[in-house]
């Protein structure tokens, strides 16, 4: 990061001052303020798509891909700002297009020859760490695999302990767990990685008093894998480790904020542009062709359980006001529903009904992707009816979202219908970006327009 941000700001600095050093520079000129938002916005954009991560595991072929979506939002922000919002900005389009010429192509060179040196250093047998893997398990087995062989993480195999003799061990087993006392003694050994599952609690810590005092360090990789989606994140509380069994890409704060900021933005150009004009046609026509008023409002379930208005454009007879039927079971509009009215079909068939609820993402209570979200009685039906249905909830409801692009929309009066529609929802959740948003926002206007065999 620290070396990015040198190498943008020396090219910055180059090409305004034609490559002549040391450059002219004021503290508090407009140059010197271009060039800070320039490096902020890099960095956002590069923290966005997870530039800084750790991607010792990822192919150089990953990295490029994070580095061109990275290096492309900048050019469009920098030169929105520099061309679009200031009118006299201190370097013009020639010298900005040579700015993003070298940056194209030299911080992908500087990226592979950082790639290279570190492997250099980290396959040194200065710096390798000699490590003894207790646990023959899937979970030994994989951090060797991940972690040992790749010479980026600077491990060297001592061998294997377990209480069984595993043959893909490959000649590297040494013993029992009961014997490690005299494996430690016969090797010279850095770091003494546990991998054994977490029911063999008491011979954990037998080994960990056993290591300690032969003064080797011990780290201990929890087997976990079995309760979550098999991705887990340790957290600091204070003086406590935490384990977060599902870590969802939400959970940073840059993501909410990212996610926030492009609600705010798309609701308002979507209420100045289309709302202002559109809501008086849409109202009127209501009127004309129903009794009743123009919205429509539910209380939902939100994010966190929490109740929620949600706004619609009325599309049934007014008189439909009763949510459950005689059994007490919430009444979804199905084909060829009665309740619908005229102009009633068409505003759910082109999804127009739901414009109302970019009030909702306005206020926070909404987002413009997201779980669509059910009234209550349809979510008290459900939560306990489908597995992990109340882990939709973890995020804020959208006004449209990954199930409903896939064609999980409208009725589920089928129960493998709500199920698949909260495995997407799911996988949403799990696997959300800034993209895939305005992907599903994308396929929700091409749906919009050719109109979507499910939505009455």
């Amino acid at each position: 990061m620290f070396l990015d941000l040198l190498m943008i700001g020396t090219i910055i600095l180059g090409v305004e001052n034609y490559f002549v050093y040391p450059p002219r520079l004021s503290f508090l000129s407009t140059f010197s303020l271009a060039l800070l938002g320039n490096l902020v916005t890099w960095l956002l954009c590069a923290r966005s798509f997870g530039l800084y991560n750790d991607l010792r595991l990822k192919p150089f072929s990953v990295e490029w891909i994070m580095f061109l979506k990275a290096f492309g939002l900048y050019a469009l922000i920098t030169s929105f700002v520099a061309f679009q919002v200031f009118k006299s900005y201190p370097y013009n389009q020639h010298q900005y297009l040579l700015q993003c010429v070298l940056l194209f192509l030299l911080l992908p060179v500087q990226k592979v020859l950082l790639r290279v040196l570190f492997k250099k250093f980290r396959n040194s047998p200065n710096v390798k760490r000699k490590v003894l893997i207790v646990g023959a398990g899937q979970t030994g087995l994989n951090f060797y695999r991940d972690y040992v062989q790749n010479l980026h993480y600077g491990y060297q195999l001592a061998g294997f302990v377990d209480d069984q003799k595993h043959p893909s061990l490959n000649g590297h087993y040494l013993g029992k767990t009961s014997e490690l006392k005299h494996v430690i003694s016969r090797h010279d050994l850095d770091d003494i990685v546990v991998t054994l599952p977490i029911t063999r609690e008491s011979e954990i810590n037998e080994i960990v008093t056993l290591a300690e005092r032969e003064g080797k360090r011990v780290r201990i990789i929890p087997n976990f894998e079995h309760f979550g989606s098999g991705r887990m994140q340790v957290d600091r509380m204070g003086n406590l480790s935490m384990i977060t069994l599902r870590p969802l890409p939400l959970d940073s704060l840059d993501n909410k904020i990212y996610k926030r900021i492009f609600d705010i933005v798309f609701s308002l150009l979507v209420v100045v542009c289309v709302f202002s004009w559109l809501f008086p046609i849409i109202a009127l026509l209501i009127k004309l062709t129903s009794k009743g008023p123009v919205f429509f409002k539910q209380e939902r379930w939100g994010l966190n359980n929490k109740t929620i208005v949600c706004w619609k454009f009325r599309t049934m007879k007014a008189c439909s006001c009763k949510d459950v039927d005689e059994a007490g079971k919430y009444k979804q509009a199905s084909k060829n529903d009665p309740r619908i009215t005229r102009i009633g079909g068409f505003l759910r068939k082109t999804s127009l009904d739901e414009m109302p609820q970019f009030i909702n993402v306005l206020f926070g209570s909404m987002s413009v992707i997201g779980p669509r979200p059910h009234p209550v009685p349809l979510n008290l039906e459900s939560k306990d009816a489908v597995e992990k249905y109340m882990m939709r909830l973890w995020m804020k409801p959208g006004i449209s979202g990954w199930a409903q692009v896939n064609g999980y929309r409208g009725e589920t009066k089928d129960l493998f219908l709500m199920k698949k529609r909260v495995r997407y929802d799911l996988w949403y959740i799990e696997n959300w970006t800034f993209w895939l948003d305005l992907q599903i926002i994308v396929q929700t206007l091409v749906n919009a327009v050719k109109g979507e065999e499910n939505a009455y």
